[in-house]
């Protein structure tokens, strides 16, 4: 396959303001994004919020000790006769509990914009600027940016440095030799809007005493700035050549160009003082080669030659997706729903998604990308082991909501939800397919044993049936389930069996012995409840598809993500019916697509998978940047990219059982399909 010729087709192509759609840069650790101009200089124009973000610089209002966990009320929730604690309402300690649930919090780290000047010396209108034709090299990552400025013609070049957190900008236009261009660096406050309920997406420009700028050292080629707001700080340095480079405000600095028509720059964020320096023709070659690399490794598809109206559409999601998923979810830590694009939910990750954002690496022969994000579960094993130990269970508990720093947040959900546990075990699991590596189970067995050990003892034995059950507090991945009432959801009790079974194995293969409690929880696990021939959303909501069929139709995971071993097929095709007819599909979210393609490919429903995959619904939609739009203040999902890179994958390649059928989860008819390099489901 001509892998270059495909990719540059997809190129995103901007000409107008695509208030949705900005473009970003990034490496995996640092992210930023642009509007039209190459920069970011009308972020007004814009609903998704023009970003410059890290996996380093985060932010604690008023210092990292405010507050602790001690200082929140918690809830008693009943669970086999004891009272385990959770913190899930604010009580009488609201102030702590709103701090701790929005720290740390990820900070914008600054924004860098371009102000053109018109012939009387005054600020241009956007509506002077006219003949917008921006791309997006996906082969190279270099964004070219052109158009006209009161008639003048302006080149920009916008790149990211993959081995550092630099932006190199190259500017190309007559109006540089009039002094008509100038550059502004400006820093918002750290701190995010208190009222906020969950996102935070927006820059906080008012409190300028809650945050310092510092000039650290201004000469001739660069000039290095020091931000610190409360305990936290980082560093900002511009190579800027000949320009001049002056304060204009408090938090704002002004670059001005020599008066030539070429002129480049480069600005790099740190959390350390000593900055290395590349230049910015080392830059462009070095983001020509890490892409190129990228592109020239790893599972490749190709749909083109297909009847179907759809495959080009596709092929673009895709490659977009690839793209932004190497950009936004391959980090060191495990990446927030909207990657380094801007905060959602305070900039934390959220680990039930870690699975949508990353599984998909190893079966796109990409394991290593996946491997930098599971490590850092080693780091905060401790702390999840204490929190398994504080609700009085053994093993580790996987937190939901979480931050840089590791610890459960808050929060009127996020701590009642289990799907996450398992995650780990799975991703393990699919890194040690990828070669069979012993190294892989070395590194990674604490976390699945442990993991485990909180599965085998969170079960408890019902006597009536004879079976251990997912008994309450809990809340599954269709979080409109109450803590008190949910028991039993098929997603839930069929990953244990996956998680129990898995651990079993990994002991077996490091030749020790497994933990006798894996093997009798799992060989002992109560089969979901069936109810007029479909699975219901959990074994007390008799209400699943008239009164809850809205948000997440989860209980087809089962079969689907999982190989169902405590499912029956025909039921199952038979709930996939059902939720196909009768969920409120604008009530979904990006993922809930691709997993429902996946249960129909793993049930033969290839036509069923396509569609399922490429529905017309409002948050199935794929914006011209390549983000899953799901809704305002959401326009950018990075589950969604992940997850359909996933099915993708388990369509192309097949999965555990499936067969020697090539490309077995699509249809025969109408597609034509070049595919190499993917690694098979499980």
């Amino acid at each position: 396959m001509d892998r270059k010729r495909i990719i540059k087709k997809h190129n995103p192509k901007i000409n107008q303001v695509e208030s949705l759609s900005p473009l970003s840069l990034g490496n995996s650790n640092f992210g930023f994004s642009v509007d039209f101009t190459g920069l970011q200089s009308f972020p007004q124009l814009y609903e998704t919020p023009l970003g410059t973000q890290s996996n380093w610089g985060w932010h604690y209002s008023k210092g990292k000790g405010l507050f602790g966990e001690q200082d929140i009320e918690y809830q008693l929730y009943e669970h086999n006769g004891r009272h385990v604690p959770y913190p899930m309402k604010p009580g009488n300690k609201e102030e702590a509990y709103h701090w701790l649930r929005q720290n740390p919090h990820r900070i914008q780290l600054g924004q860098v914009s371009f102000q053109f000047i018109d012939g009387n010396g005054q600020q241009v209108n956007t509506s002077d600027i006219t003949e917008i034709n921006q791309e997006q090299d996906l082969w190279s990552g270099i964004i070219t940016s052109t158009y006209k400025v009161n008639g003048q013609e302006v080149m920009v070049k916008t790149v990211c440095d993959p081995k550092s957190d630099t932006l190199g900008i190259k500017i190309v236009s007559p109006l540089l030799e009039e002094g008509r261009i100038k550059i502004i660096q400006s820093f918002p406050c750290p701190d995010v809007h208190h009222n906020s309920w969950a996102e935070a997406t927006d820059l906080t420009w008012e409190n300028q005493d809650r945050h310092q700028t510092e000039v650290i050292n201004d000469n001739e080629q660069h000039v290095l700035l020091k931000r610190e707001m409360d305990d936290d700080y980082y560093y900002v340095q511009w190579e800027k050549g000949d320009a001049a480079f002056t304060s204009i405000g408090i938090h704002q600095y002004q670059l001005t160009p020599p008066q030539t028509n070429e002129y480049s720059f480069t600005i790099t964020y740190s959390p350390v003082k000593e900055i290395t320096v590349h230049t910015l023709e080392e830059i462009f070659q070095t983001s020509r080669q890490f892409w190129q690399d990228f592109w020239q490794s790893g599972a490749f598809v190709s749909f083109e030659g297909s009847k179907d109206k759809r495959a080009d559409e596709l092929e673009r999601r895709v490659i977009m997706s690839q793209y932004l998923t190497r950009i936004h979810s391959s980090g060191e830590i495990p990446p927030q729903e909207t990657g380094l694009m801007y905060n959602s939910w305070f900039g934390k990750a959220h680990l039930e998604m870690h699975w949508w954002h990353a599984a998909h690496f190893p079966l796109w022969g990409r394991a290593e990308l996946l491997n930098r994000g599971l490590q850092w579960y080693n780091d905060i094993l401790p702390l999840a082991k204490d929190l398994a130990k504080s609700q009085g269970y053994e093993g580790v508990r996987w937190p939901k909501m979480v931050g840089v720093d590791g610890k459960q947040s808050p929060s009127p959900v996020a701590p009642g939800l289990i799907w996450q546990q398992p995650h780990p075990i799975m991703l393990a699991e699919l890194l040690y397919r990828d070669n069979e590596s012993l190294a892989v189970l070395e590194q990674y067995k604490e976390i699945v044993f442990e993991s485990a050990d909180f599965m085998a003892d969170l079960v408890v034995w019902e006597e009536e049936s004879k079976a251990f059950v997912l008994a309450p507090p809990l809340i599954p991945a269709q979080e409109c389930h109450r803590m008190e009432d949910s028991k039993n959801p098929p997603y839930e009790i069929e990953y244990w069996k996956y998680g129990l079974d898995t651990a079993v194995k990994w002991a077996e293969r490091l030749e020790v012995e497994p933990d006798k409690n894996w093997i009798d929880v799992a060989n002992s696990l109560k089969r979901p409840r069936v109810a007029d021939n479909v699975y219901l959303a959990h074994e007390n909501c008799e209400d699943t598809f008239t009164e809850k069929n809205h948000d997440h139709p989860s209980m087809v995971a089962a079969f689907g993500i999982l190989s169902g071993s405590l499912i029956d097929k025909e039921i199952m095709r038979n709930t996939l019916q059902k939720v196909k007819d009768d969920w409120q599909w604008d009530t979904a979210w990006g993922w809930d697509f691709p997993m429902c393609a996946m249960t129909a490919a793993r049930l033969g429903e290839t036509e069923q998978a396509v569609d399922f995959l490429l529905m017309d619904r409002v948050k199935n939609t794929y914006l011209p940047n390549g983000h899953n739009y799901q809704r305002k203040g959401l326009t950018a999902y990075l589950p969604g990219n992940g997850g359909l890179l996933i099915a993708i994958a388990m369509m192309i390649a097949g999965w555990d059982g499936s067969g020697s059928e090539k490309y077995p989860g699509f249809p025969k008819d109408n597609w034509v399909i070049d595919a190499e390099g993917f690694q098979q489901y499980i």
